[in-house]
């Protein structure tokens, strides 16, 4: 794959939450006062303990008033319908995804003029003109730029993103691409006393994340001291008889996760015999890989991956870690995690994992 990295930029929301808080918010949600109980209240505190995340920011600066009266909020007596979500999520997608394109850039040292082609990703809102053509403006982008959307892929879109870009470079050596990925799952806090939709409030945040990747042509002169920037391959898996694992659907209300408790038993199931039989397509095995990025969709997750594939804690924990605290962002978090990789020097080859509704798993081998 003909495909280099040269900057990678990253931008969390101004409002930081505590989980403290956070389980006061989704106690509030989950249970109407007159269902509300000292159990289940616990059990509310629980999940949010056992989540992995410690601080997550958010793009909603009203929503700590939830703490002190749930009429105070966004989020207030009654839960706000997907047009008003939707509204929110045009009016704070753009700016927050902009900080991260202006920190990929400003890493890349690439004139936004020699960029041919604008890659956006999201599943967390829909408006159009979309952030695409909001980027185009802010940066600016030269009107003839390319633009292709990501969209409603989930966790693992970045590495669907990264690879539309790579087949823009490998058809066109010349072409310079920026890639952009912007979530803001706190727009979707769910109502009710549903497990699943419990621990989706205990783990999802906002964030933006973006890079610039160029073909050999555009590369051709231009000095770049970034680590794990080269794509080596990407690979896919859809997990057989996995389609009510993991969803994402539009409701009323806004967006649902649907996330069943047997994603880790899965993920131990069928993830090692593949990705060993498509590392060996690569002449590679698993001891060979010198860093891991994988998606820390939760904590079970991670350790169903850290056990399937054998691997000491130590490689996962810049996951946990961007888990513990910027929490779960959705698509740009891996990116989060390879910018983390790449300041601490991780070594080479890296593999970038991430799994999404399906459930599907994506790979992607950086050098």
């Amino acid at each position: 794959m003909s495909l280099t990295i040269h900057g990678l930029g990253t931008a969390l929301p101004p409002h930081r939450l505590a989980q403290g808080d956070a389980a006061t918010i989704a106690a509030r949600v989950a249970l109407p006062e007159q269902e509300a109980s000292p159990s289940k209240r616990r059990l509310v505190d629980t999940l949010h303990r056992r989540s992995g995340v410690a601080t997550r920011h958010l793009v909603l600066e009203d929503l700590m008033g939830t703490i002190d009266g749930p009429d105070q909020s966004f989020f207030g007596s009654t839960s706000p319908g997907t047009g008003e979500r939707m509204r929110r999520y045009s009016q704070q997608a753009p700016p927050l995804a902009l900080r991260a394109v202006r920190a990929a850039l400003e890493q890349a040292q690439v004139p936004s003029e020699r960029l041919t082609h604008l890659v956006t990703v999201s599943c967390t809102g829909f408006h159009a003109p979309g952030v695409d053509l909001a980027l185009m403006a802010a940066v600016p982008l030269r009107p003839s730029v390319a633009r292709t959307h990501v969209g409603f892929m989930g966790c693992h879109a970045a590495l669907n993103g990264l690879r539309v870009a790579a087949a823009f470079t490998g058809a066109d050596p010349n072409a310079c691409v920026l890639l952009c990925a912007v979530e803001l799952c706190s727009l979707h806090l769910q109502y009710g006393w549903e497990a699943d939709r419990i621990v989706a409030n205990a783990l999802f945040a906002d964030g933006a994340a973006a890079l610039v990747a160029c073909g050999e042509g555009a590369a051709a002169g231009m000095e770049s001291a970034l680590g794990l920037r080269r794509l080596i391959a990407s690979g896919s898996l859809l997990v057989p008889d996995s389609s009510e694992a993991m969803s994402w659907a539009i409701e009323d209300h806004g967006f649902v996760m649907g996330l069943s408790p047997q994603v880790p038993d899965l993920i131990a199931q069928h993830l090692r015999p593949w990705l060993e039989a498509w590392l060996a397509e690569q002449q590679l095995t698993l001891d060979a890989i010198g860093c891991w990025a994988v998606h820390p969709g939760g904590p079970r997750i991670l350790s169903a991956v850290t056990d399937t594939l054998g691997l000491d804690p130590a490689l996962i924990e810049p996951s946990r870690s961007v888990l513990r605290e910027c929490g779960n962002m959705s698509s740009p978090t891996l990116l989060f995690i390879l910018e983390r990789l790449r300041r601490n020097g991780a070594a080479a080859p890296c593999l970038a994992m991430a799994f999404g509704p399906g459930l599907c798993v994506e790979v992607a081998l950086l050098a």
